[in-house]
């Protein structure tokens, strides 16, 4: 599905990600784990092209996409919901899932709409109220809605559980689930939240200083405390 080889990438004169490598296949869950500041966002950002990669290659279904930019990657099958859900606060939840829907090139915008709110009925019952206006998990959901009617292949995910409330959360965790056992699709997720990652992930990566360090099971780095001491700082 998606393989990384070699990727370096950062701001300016900084490199923040260094030889990161990486995969995930049809279908899988994937958690990219790290303390703050290791470059997980930065990875994500490098590999639906918010940033260029100075060195490595990026591969998607078997296509070289390195310098691709973003919006072709989009069209390829990738979607990126960011840290901080950046819906359109002032646009209403409907607007907001059209705008992504017409970006995305969907024909029957009409149906897809329709097809979110079937999955999100929270959606449709606040489909008049600007997005700005809905609680944080509401926004996060919306956020994935719109990354959801382009019907893509791989979602990559950014904290998607920060500043929600637990009962969401657990609600977010199902979602990704379906997404995979109901739609096939693959999911990369970075999270802070240990517990929340490794419940929903099937295989984890971590990070450290811009590259993978270690990979494992979900089960397996959940057991073992000195690892997670080690690189999480739990």
């Amino acid at each position: 599905m998606l393989s990384v080889h070699g990727l370096q990438s950062g701001y300016g004169n900084t490199m923040i990600v260094r030889d990161f490598d990486f995969e995930i296949g049809a279908g899988e869950t994937i958690g990219l784990l790290g303390r703050n500041g290791v470059g997980k966002t930065t990875a994500l950002k490098t590999m639906i092209g918010l940033i260029a990669a100075r060195q490595g290659e990026i591969r998607f279904d078997g296509r070289d996409i390195t310098r691709l930019p973003a919006y072709m990657r989009a069209k390829a099958g990738i979607a990126y919901v960011p840290q901080g859900r950046m819906i359109f606060s002032s646009l209403s939840v409907q607007d907001n899932i059209k705008v992504s829907a017409h970006g995305a090139g969907i024909r029957d915008v009409d149906s897809a709409i329709a097809a979110m709110y079937e999955q999100f009925p929270i959606l449709s019952e606040k489909r008049r109220q600007p997005g700005g206006q809905l609680s944080g998990g509401q926004q996060q959901i919306l956020a994935i809605a719109r990354a959801l009617v382009s019907n893509p292949k791989l979602i990559l995910l950014d904290e998607p559980s920060e500043g929600i409330q637990p009962s969401i959360v657990g609600q977010i965790g199902e979602i990704i689930t379906s997404l995979c056992e109901e739609r096939g699709i693959s999911v990369l997720l970075v999270e802070q939240n240990f517990d929340f990652a490794v419940k929903v992930v099937s295989r984890v990566f971590i990070m450290e200083k811009g590259k993978v360090v270690h990979s494992d099971r979900s089960s397996a780095i959940r057991d073992d405390l000195e690892l997670q001491q080690k690189y999480l700082g739990l």
